[in-house]
């Protein structure tokens, strides 16, 4: 069957054709994928006993590569199978790699079947051939990916057996977090280690690539504070209030309120408290850290959003006073409603970076084709974006229809795989037309075109220090990219301080040219190529 592999995807598989373990760095949209499946035909063809595993990092991944991509190109002469945690199929792993060709599953299935000492279930990683991983980006740390490859090195490091060829995928390596440019390819490299691979992008055919998947138009509001924040400077006063309730010695250590520092503060004080069996403190902790949430709710989306969370923690409190301590909270709150309330609904004091969300949004669904994404922080952040969304006049005149696409677990704003697909699908087909996403939708998910996408408040160091990395948060063609953040003096700052260093990224290249050749893979330089040709 004809892949139809373009000049570029051609070119980044070359190493992998030779049997070397190589990472395949495409952006978005790019066909990463695609190459992949070319790669895993080619193994099964040429390899002797071959077998192939792909792994994914997340569960709904296992069904698209499976149905999109390896499912029309291989099944006809292979044995494929699709595993996930949803599945039963996972309980006897091992008789079920023996019987197939090509398995696809999730990280931690593979992790589990190597430590399972049962026969149905064990795995070796000498069983495989080739090894895909997917996002392989996330090779680093604690991750299961990076357990994986621990395993890996350490049996090559010892010659036990012939262990399988590597092939990574990536849209994006990432910078690790950090600002200097020199720190970044530190990141880089240790990717690169992690995955006993060299890195390979396009040196050739860029121009294709670039017409391939157009580069977004990026568009920056740096949006100021509120200028007067009745409803956050009540809050405050409470919160000092409930300080002044504690010893002056742990009320001096908190940093300041509204603020993730101060989350992080709170949260370890509440731990010392139960540790220590100090309830005051374990319970003014407590109270604080909702006090904070409501600080930052209010900092990002409506102050109703923020009374609303506050309110329903205290309605679920109400009935389980047990002490002087839990008497003080509870009525401290209960005086103060109202007039909280009151601030929460006083238009005047709403938040500008809704104002500044609803002009692009408005200006974006002017037409009426137009889809796309908007992504929050946190899964809360999403509800309320989507109830402020569903309950704007001027927003449902131009016929957005929203819905929130978040990632598993067990609280109540967590989704469900088949919850997650039905989602997609609406989407897909059209149904809804903007999707308010965690980050749950950066990575893999098969979603359409869309023209738009929206970081809300999500100026993040490694979008800051690398720009050209927001190509792994577009899978399609996102002719726009905004991003709507706040201003502070540190931001502006760290802003133009960073600006000036992309402007200084091509003495990278020939920094990198002067490292030393047995450290420094010379693929490693088709990084800083990759980001001035994209």
């Amino acid at each position: 069957m004809d892949f139809g592999l373009r000049p570029y995807q051609e070119e980044v598989v070359q190493a992998a054709l030779r049997g070397e373990n190589s990472i395949i760095w495409l952006p978005t949209g790019g066909g990463k994928t695609r190459a992949a499946v070319y790669v895993t035909q080619n193994h099964l063809e040429t390899t002797a006993n071959a077998k192939v595993i792909v792994l994914v990092n997340k569960v709904h991944l296992v069904d698209q590569h499976f149905a999109k991509e390896f499912k029309p190109y291989l099944e006809r002469r292979y044995k494929i199978t699709a595993i996930s945690g949803d599945s039963n199929e996972k309980d006897f792993f091992g008789r079920l790699v023996k019987a197939s060709d090509l398995v696809i599953c999730t990280a931690q299935i593979l992790e589990n079947a190597l430590i399972n000492t049962e026969e149905e279930k064990h795995v070796e990683l000498t069983d495989f051939t080739l090894l895909v991983i997917d996002e392989c980006h996330h090779t680093q740390k604690e991750s299961v990916y990076n357990k994986i490859m621990g395993r890996y090195v350490e049996k090559k490091l010892r010659k036990e057996g012939n262990l399988p060829q590597i092939l990574g995928l990536t849209a994006s390596p990432g910078t690790g977090g950090n600002r200097k440019l020199d720190k970044a390819v530190e990141h880089v490299l240790q990717i690169c280690a992690n995955l006993d691979s060299v890195i390979v992008s396009t040196k050739n055919f860029t121009p294709v690539l670039q017409k391939v998947v157009p580069r977004p138009k990026k568009q920056y509001d740096i949006v100021e504070r509120r200028a007067l924040d009745p409803f956050g400077d009540h809050l405050k006063s409470m919160m000092s209030m409930i300080h002044e309730f504690m010893p002056s010695t742990v009320s001096r250590s908190l940093r300041e309120m509204g603020t993730q520092e101060y989350e992080a503060d709170v949260v370890e004080l509440e731990k010392a408290g139960v540790k220590e069996e100090d309830r005051l403190i374990a319970q003014c902790a407590l109270h604080l850290r909702q006090y904070n949430d409501a600080l930052l709710i209010n900092d990002t989306v409506r102050m109703v959003d923020a009374f609303r969370g506050l309110d329903e923690f205290y309605s679920s409190k109400k009935t389980k006073l047990l002490d002087g301590t839990d008497i003080f909270l509870q009525g401290l709150f209960d005086e103060n409603r109202m007039e909280l309330k009151l601030l929460a609904m006083n238009a005047c004091y709403e938040n500008p970076k809704l104002a500044r969300l609803q002009r692009t949004l408005l200006d974006e669904f002017s037409d009426k084709k137009s889809c796309g994404i908007l992504f929050s922080k946190t899964r809360r952040g999403t509800h309320c974006l989507h109830d402020w969304v569903n309950s704007n006049p001027a927003l449902l005149k131009v016929n957005i229809r929203a819905g929130i696409l978040t990632g598993g677990g067990t609280g109540a704003n967590h989704m469900t795989q088949n919850e997650q697909k039905e989602t997609i699908k609406r989407f897909r087909t059209g149904i809804l037309n903007l999707l308010i996403s965690t980050s749950v939708a950066e990575e893999g998910l098969d979603i359409p075109e869309c023209n738009l996408v929206v970081r809300y408040g999500l100026l993040t160091n490694e979008i800051l220090c690398c720009l050209i990395f927001l190509w792994k948060l577009i899978h399609s063609l996102f002719f726009k990219d905004s991003l709507c953040i706040e201003s502070s003096k540190e931001q502006r700052l760290f802003e133009i301080e960073t600006f000036q260093k992309l402007k200084n990224y091509k003495n990278l290249y020939c920094h990198l040219d002067q490292f030393n050749a047995s450290l420094l893979n010379k693929s490693i330089k088709s990084i800083i190529l990759f980001f001035f040709n994209n």
